[in-house]
């Protein structure tokens, strides 16, 4: 299945008080990764379909903190009817060192008739690629 990797720095607005990155920073990071990924996928131009996120999980292996570059590797591990999902591991670029892994599942969307529908061949395609 296609794979992809996003490389990010830690800022400082993303550490907590004790100085690592703040757990819900991470989902900020997959999401960044998702959005680059998306656009590899289809395109300069955009996203030309919907999808929601239904489901995020992340379990934290050491802390980052600010300074760190870090490397966001996601694939696609499965895809179904109306949704696919992804997993993540974000290594330290310096150490390679795997900081977190996370999974999330998106669900192809109709927003105007507020419903799921079915990955389009073409996206599916890109996908299993």
């Amino acid at each position: 299945m296609t794979s992809f990797e996003h490389e990010l720095e830690v800022r400082f607005r993303d550490c907590d008080g004790l100085g690592h990155v703040n757990n819900a920073v991470y989902l900020t990071y997959l999401e960044q990764a998702r959005f680059a990924f998306w656009q590899r996928l289809t395109g300069i131009g955009g996203i030309p379909r919907s999808f929601i996120l239904a489901r995020a999980e992340c379990d934290y292996r050491v802390q980052a903190t600010a300074g760190d570059r870090l490397i966001v590797r996601i694939r696609v591990s499965a895809v179904g009817k109306s949704s696919f999902t992804f997993e993540y591991e974000i290594v330290n670029a310096r150490t390679r060192v795997v900081v977190a892994t996370a999974r999330t599942v998106q669900v192809m969307y109709d927003y105007q008739a507020g419903r799921s529908i079915p990955v389009p061949d073409d996206i599916r395609a890109r996908l299993e690629g």
